[in-house]
C-alpha cells in the first residue's frame, strides 16, 4: 500500500476552561485533538479499538497542572471523521502515521507516550517506527509485548463473571445483533462488562457509559489486522534506549504475567503494580497512579 500523503489544514479552534479542541483536515478526514496544560508534551493514546478520547478527559485533567497533556480521537472515532471505512483506510500503520501528523502539527520535537490498554499496543508500534522522536513511553494495562494476550484474555473475562451475568450479557449482545441501536441496548452490555475491569464497584457506572461509545466497525478492522500480522514488538523493544513505565492494576484482566514479559524485555523499564486496582489505574488508585506518572515524566530529558 502507498503510503498516504498527508495534506493538513486547521480549521477550527475552540477554548474551554483548561483545555483547547482542535480539528485538522487531512486527505482521508479529519483528526480531533484537545490539548490541556503547558509544560511538557504527554500524549496519550487510548484504548479500544474503536473508542473515543473522552473517557481520558478525567486522566488529563489530573496531569495538566505539570504537563501540555494531548488527547485524540483515533481514526474513525469521536470527531476524527474518516471519509470510507476499510482496510485500505484503517490499520496499525495508518494510525502510527496520525500520530505523527498531529505531532508534525503541533511543532513538537520529541514527546512521551501513555498508551492505555490497546493504546500500548499503538505505543509500541508508534515506538517501532519513531523511537527518535520519543522521550519516555507509559504502558497502562497494556496489552503486551505482542499478541499472546488473546490466548487467555477471554478467560480471564470467563471466570470473573457468573452464569447469569454471562446470560444477561449475551442476551443484549443479540438484542444489538439483530438491529437494537438504543443507548439502553448499549448501556446494558456496558454495564455487565464493566465489573470486569474493576476491582470495586464504585466506577461501575462510569466505566459502563464508557463502553457505550465503542464502534464495532472499527475495532473488527483493527483486530483483524492485528491477528492477520501477529504483531510482535519483542525485537524493535530490546532495542529501545528510552525509559519505559510500565504501569497495571494486581487486579486487572490483562493478567501480571503479560507486564512482567514485557518488563523483561525492555533495557530501561520499571515495573509497578498497582494493589485493589482493575485496569483503570487513575480511577481506582489515583494517587498512586499519578505520582508514578508524574516521577517518571519528571525524569526524561
Amino acid at each position: 500500500m502507498k503510503k498516504l500523503i498527508f495534506k493538513i489544514t486547521l480549521l477550527f479552534t475552540i477554548g474551554t476552561i483548561g483545555q483547547t479542541n482542535h480539528l485538522i483536515k487531512t486527505d482521508y478526514g479529519t483528526i480531533h485533538y484537545k490539548i490541556y496544560g503547558q509544560g511538557s508534551p504527554i500524549l496519550i493514546i487510548n484504548g479500544g479499538p474503536g473508542m473515543n478520547c473522552e473517557g481520558f478527559s478525567s486522566l488529563a485533567k489530573l496531569l495538566n497542572d505539570d504537563y501540555m497533556v494531548i488527547l485524540y480521537d483515533q481514526r474513525g472515532t469521536g470527531k476524527s471523521k474518516l471519509n470510507s471505512l476499510n482496510s485500505n483506510t484503517l490499520n496499525m500503520d495508518l494510525l502510527v502515521e496520525d500520530i505523527e501528523v498531529l505531532r508534525k502539527h503541533l511543532k513538537i520535537n520529541k514527546w512521551a507516550v501513555l498508551g492505555h490498554s490497546f493504546g500500548g499496543f499503538l505505543a509500541q508500534h508508534y515506538a517501532s517506527k519513531h523511537s527518535n522522536n520519543l522521550t519516555g513511553m507509559i504502558l497502562s494495562g497494556s496489552g503486551g509485548i505482542d499478541m499472546d494476550i488473546f490466548t487467555y484474555l477471554g478467560a480471564n473475562f470467563h471466570i470473573r463473571q457468573s452464569a447469569q451475568e454471562k446470560d444477561s450479557l449475551n442476551y443484549w449482545r443479540n438484542k444489538i445483533k439483530k438491529g437494537d441501536t438504543t443507548y439502553l441496548a448499549k448501556y446494558k452490555v456496558g454495564r455487565f462488562r464493566a465489573p470486569l475491569y474493576l476491582y470495586g464497584d464504585k466506577y461501575i457506572e462510569k466505566v459502563a457509559h464508557r463502553l457505550t461509545q465503542g464502534k464495532p466497525e472499527i475495532s473488527k478492522l483493527i483486530f483483524q489486522d492485528l491477528h492477520e500480522k501477529n504483531y510482535n514488538w519483542k525485537n524493535a523493544m530490546s532495542k529501545l534506549e528510552i525509559p519505559v513505565l510500565i504501569i497495571q492494576g494486581r487486579q486487572d484482566m490483562v493478567g501480571s504475567g503479560t507486564a512482567y514479559k514485557a518488563h523483561n524485555v525492555y533495557k530501561n523499564s520499571r515495573l509497578i503494580f498497582l494493589n485493589e486496582c482493575g485496569h483503570y489505574g487513575w480511577l481506582e488508585q489515583e494517587e498512586r497512579y499519578i505520582t508514578e506518572i508524574k516521577s517518571f515524566v519528571k525524569n526524561l530529558n
